[in-house]
């Protein structure tokens, strides 16, 4: 356990793995204690796979956690192991261009984030890993377009909400066949709930995580999951989360059951699944918790382009909202004073192309209420309205805003409007909510339909909606956007068959976003 280890000794213990990262050379000196661990180690201490993330035009994040036993705590002895990784412009390793040693800690999850520097923007890279006469899986990464590439084209894969128990994660067969430049990642990589024998598959435990090796095993179980593990090795993710890495509809320090958590214990949860997320995700040093608290709302450039915006919209909101005058304060917040100021001086002062807003969950308007009046879903923005409105008219003064979104386990594409209870008003830019990977299974469609559809004159922003899973894909250039809804036919086998549900174009300068 970390709980004699201080906030600032973890961010010492992680800043530590960095500045080894960016050496040149192998030759790097570790305390005795750690060059002990020439002992060997248990087989398959690579279980979990590899990843790379949060690209820079010049820098990677490197990524695995050595875990022989994945489901039973990890299975590594008590001990800091050195761990030699490499990172080469060819995939048989022949032109190695940076190798160095990093610490897998104990405190840590014998988890290693190596963030590489020194490298060429634009460019692909593979790496791997060795410790104890074992060889990780080769990853294959890409680092950022330059800051003043000209033209060119990004491809960006658009995933969120993975339920382990609701399916296989299928559609990642698909998108590894589409080969996009990195994943966004927008929330719910695992699910905390406790295991049931009602879908294809069954969590691991006796019940919901709660402690520090109980979030381990829960992300051990799902790195384990075959397309998954490839996508991760095949291209970077950009990550952040939303609610079930913790604890359904959390707000702030504030659980889902107030009565049956409470905050002293609730505060011990966020502070184990924060740190159980950092050791299992490819992000910098400056992702290294403190207690209950995780820097995860960030910014990422690519090149004159795109100007990518995470967001954080669970550490800093109200707790949400139960009625329309609830909705309707004004002192409900999402993103807090900081962060809100932060997004707007990135928005307005950007130099890029695209500016995109990664936000958990949905921007645009959802009205449930057929006919005449709103009624609102308020885990949502709909649940934030004063300061999600005032961010609508901010995106006037922005060129080109798009939010890519997910959480509702459906596809619903629209225009962004600057007023809708104007339904004359302006559109200001477009939100794409992606579907699932799997959650909620495979649902019926006609169901779905026939509940959704009649809503549409209600929501006449709405482009598309839908209730496969999949996950969407953009051809980002300087004209314009091209998307597309991909699907898989079930998450309920290990293989599916993929298509494309829908297709869509945002044109560059000219708001909101047409079906093709």
């Amino acid at each position: 356990m970390t709980g004699a280890v201080s906030p600032d000794r973890r961010r010492f213990l992680a800043a530590g793995a960095a500045v080894l990262g960016a050496a040149a050379s192998a030759q790097l000196w570790l305390p005795t204690s750690a060059r002990a661990a020439e002992t060997p180690l248990p087989d398959g201490v690579f279980n979990l796979g590899v990843s790379s993330g949060d690209p820079l035009p010049d820098g990677i994040v490197l990524w695995t956690r050595l875990a022989p036993d994945p489901l039973n705590g990890g299975g590594m002895p008590d001990r800091v192991v050195p761990v030699e990784w490499e990172i080469a412009e060819d995939a048989r390793f022949g032109k190695t261009l940076r190798r160095g040693i990093a610490p897998a800690r104990p405190e840590l999850g014998h988890s290693v984030h190596v963030d590489v520097r020194g490298l060429r923007p634009g460019r692909e890279y593979w790496y791997r890993f060795r410790t104890s006469g074992q060889i990780s899986a080769t990853g294959r990464t890409r680092t950022a377009p330059h800051a003043t590439s000209s033209g060119g084209r990004l491809r960006v894969a658009l995933a969120s909400c993975q339920n382990w128990q609701n399916g296989y994660f299928t559609p990642y067969a698909d998108m590894l066949v589409q080969d996009p430049d990195f994943v966004l990642f927008i929330g719910d990589y695992i699910y905390e709930s406790a295991p049931s024998g009602a879908g294809p598959r069954r969590h691991e435990g006796t019940g919901e995580p709660y402690s520090l090796v109980q979030y381990r095993n829960r992300y051990a179980q799902y790195r384990s999951d075959p397309d998954l593990l490839a996508m991760h090795a095949h291209t970077p993710w950009v990550v952040t989360f939303d609610d079930h890495e913790v604890d359904n509809d959390w707000a702030g320090e504030i659980p889902q059951d107030p009565d049956k958590q409470p905050h002293d214990a609730f505060v011990a949860r966020l502070t184990a699944a924060f740190q159980a997320y950092y050791e299992h995700m490819p992000v910098r040093a400056s992702a290294v918790p403190n207690g209950p608290h995780i820097q995860m709302y960030r910014r990422l450039e690519f090149g004159p382009l795109m100007r990518l915006n995470v967001l954080d919209t669970r550490q800093f909101r109200s707790d949400q909202a139960t009625t329309q005058a609830g909705a309707e304060d004004p002192a409900m917040t999402m993103m807090g004073a900081e962060q809100k100021a932060w997004l707007l001086r990135g928005l307005k002062h950007s130099p890029a192309r695209w500016n995109v807003v990664a936000s958990q969950i949905m921007m645009a308007e959802t009205d449930i209420l057929l006919g005449p009046g709103k009624e609102w879903f308020y885990d949502a923005w709909d649940g934030y309205q004063v300061e999600r409105n005032a961010l609508l008219e901010d995106f006037t003064s922005v060129r080109n805003p798009l939010v890519l979104s997910g959480d509702r386990h459906l596809t619903m594409i629209s225009d962004l409007k600057e007023d809708f209870a104007d339904p004359d008003s302006d559109v200001v830019g477009a939100e794409f909510v992606g579907t699932s990977i799997s959650s909620n299974g495979d649902q019926d469609q006609a169901a779905f339909h026939a509940q959704w559809d009649p809503l549409m004159a209600d929501n006449p922003h709405w482009k598309v909606i839908d209730a496969h899973r999949g996950y969407h894909l953009f051809d980002i250039r300087k004209d314009g956007i091209d998307a597309k809804v991909r699907v898989v036919d079930t998450v309920l086998k290990p293989t599916a068959t993929p298509s494309t549900y829908a297709s869509l174009r945002v044109e560059s300068d000219d708001p909101g976003v047409r079906v093709v």
